[in-house]
């Protein structure tokens, strides 16, 4: 029973390696509020919210449109709009040239957990 649950473990570990879809970012109201995690949102930060990767997790996403990638760790929660697989700080959309656009193709990869 022990194996059936690591394997499972280990396969949904796997499974939120790799993942593709639409980041958007933080509006810059939302400087100095509180997080899910209990951290307090800070707009010049490299964080971001995911809907279910642990706090902590470091993801690294990059922008599809042009190849630009950055490392981010996951304080808070969301996004919950249909195809939205991450919400970023204004610092990491800058980071990734998406500031004008507002909402970019991302590809995300786990960093660590």
């Amino acid at each position: 029973m022990l194996l059936i649950v690591f394997l499972t473990v280990i396969l949904l570990m796997n499974a939120q390696r790799v993942v593709d879809g639409q980041a958007t970012y933080y509006g810059v109201k939302s400087h100095g509020r509180k997080t899910a995690s209990g951290e307090t949102f800070n707009k010049d930060a490299m964080v971001c919210a995911h809907r279910t990767l642990p706090f902590g997790t470091r993801v690294r996403v990059t922008n599809k449109k042009n190849g630009r990638a950055v490392v981010v760790r996951v304080i808070d929660r969301g996004p919950f709009g249909k195809g939205r697989v991450i919400d970023l700080s204004p610092a990491a959309a800058r980071e990734l040239d998406m500031v004008r656009s507002g909402v970019v193709p991302v590809h995300l990869e786990l960093v660590s957990q």
